[in-house]
């Protein structure tokens, strides 16, 4: 868990938040052990901008990745920053099961399941009944 915590760590120096200033840095660990790294990467047309727990996840996806245990997101903040509602949601259409470790500007740890940040999740099983 500790090579996954310092991930993230790392991963957020390379944080491209021109405008906000906020930099996040993600790590996700495949079932086999294997840690994709991502940053927020921000644009000047807000809506275009990428969390780095979705850049984390497309760049597992893209490399064939489908298996996960679990995603530390690390901020520069006093409090615990978990994912946002969008990264919410593409985490739990890949990886329902996922444990989501927060990392605070202190290097504090606070745990929790995405089940528990998304209950009642829009799901795939929902499109199969139209």
């Amino acid at each position: 868990m500790d090579k996954l915590i310092t991930a993230a760590q790392q991963a957020k120096v390379q944080a491209l938040a021109t405008y906000s200033n906020f930099r996040v840095g993600a790590a996700l660990e495949t079932a086999t052990g294997k840690i994709y790294t991502g940053c927020n990467i921000e644009s000047s047309s807000y809506g275009l901008t990428c969390c780095a727990e979705r850049v984390a996840i497309f760049k597992a996806l893209s490399e064939g990745e489908r298996d996960f245990i679990r995603i530390s997101v690390a901020a520069d903040t006093e409090e615990f920053c978990t994912p946002c509602g969008a990264c919410r949601q593409v985490l739990w259409d890949y990886a329902k099961n996922l444990e989501i470790l927060c990392i605070n500007k202190h290097g504090a740890l606070h745990t929790i399941q995405l089940r528990d940040l998304l209950p009642e999740a829009f799901d795939d099983h929902l499109l199969k009944q139209g």
